[in-house]
């Protein structure tokens, strides 16, 4: 079996890791309390009241862990306009005649597993999020604003400061305390359901095509192996040339 050539290339900045991994943290801390807030511990204790205050921690904990979440969400939003090119928002819109081609690839060859007859190199090539990735994290990226929205929502009925009184006209459109948590609660399965996909996806994807997407998130480098970069380089190079040739105009007399 030969050596196969990879290219190593630094994809996620500095900010979009700590965004990732803060988003984790928050994710994981919001569920953890959230489960424990929908079905609150019966404490039955003879102590003093300050020795038993244990569903006041875990709220405490949870806006605490909410604050984060709608931070980093902001400045992800923020990121999205200023970062590189892996991090801008234009590569989480499913629009355009390539993406649509790529998007096609993807679906046929990577999740359905339909044998092509000859390496497309061109639309296989995808450094950052491909077609797919991309379209389920602008889906996540939504998930997240609902799951803002409605915990805020229903926290700005008794909150003593401005910001989440800001949120206070949710729970009205949503007809009221039930239906902002039983969306804010479908909301949390969702995001749920997308962690436990794009955890096994990634690892599949680093064992099966040793790209680095695990320890891309640590290190911000991805890897291409050398022929298929090449190829997209070439071809984007063509592109390029064609676009930039002088057109011949022609003088009617």
């Amino acid at each position: 079996m030969g050596t196969k050539l990879y290219k190593r290339i630094y994809v996620w900045e500095f900010p979009v890791r700590l965004f990732h991994w803060l988003n984790a943290a928050a994710i994981l801390v919001l569920v953890v309390t959230g489960l424990f807030i929908g079905d609150p511990l019966a404490l039955m204790e003879n102590d003093e009241a300050y020795k038993t205050f244990v569903m006041g921690t875990v709220r405490y904990v949870h806006f605490v862990a909410a604050y984060v979440l709608l931070v980093v969400f902001l400045l992800r939003i923020y990121w999205g306009f200023v970062g590189n090119k892996y991090a801008r928002w234009k590569n989480f819109l499913p629009f355009g005649k390539n993406k649509a081609k790529k998007l096609g690839h993807v679906i046929k060859h990577d999740i359905l597993l339909v044998p092509e007859k000859k390496e497309d190199y061109y639309h296989e090539l995808s450094i950052g999020h491909n077609p797919v990735a991309s379209t389920a994290y602008l889906i996540f990226f939504v998930l997240l604003a609902v799951m803002v929205l409605t915990g805020f929502g229903l926290y700005s009925q008794n909150a003593s400061w401005w910001l989440p009184k800001l949120f206070s006209w949710v729970p009205p459109l949503l007809g009221g305390d039930f239906g902002t948590r039983l969306v804010h609660h479908t909301t949390m399965w969702l995001i749920i359901l997308f962690i436990i996909v794009h955890v096994y996806l990634v690892i599949y994807h680093d064992v099966v095509e040793a790209r680095g997407e695990v320890s891309s998130m640590i290190s911000g480098y991805k890897f291409a192996r050398w022929e298929r970069f090449r190829s997209f380089v070439r071809r984007k190079e063509k592109i390029r040339k064609i676009l930039e040739e002088p057109v011949e105009e022609e003088v009617m007399s």
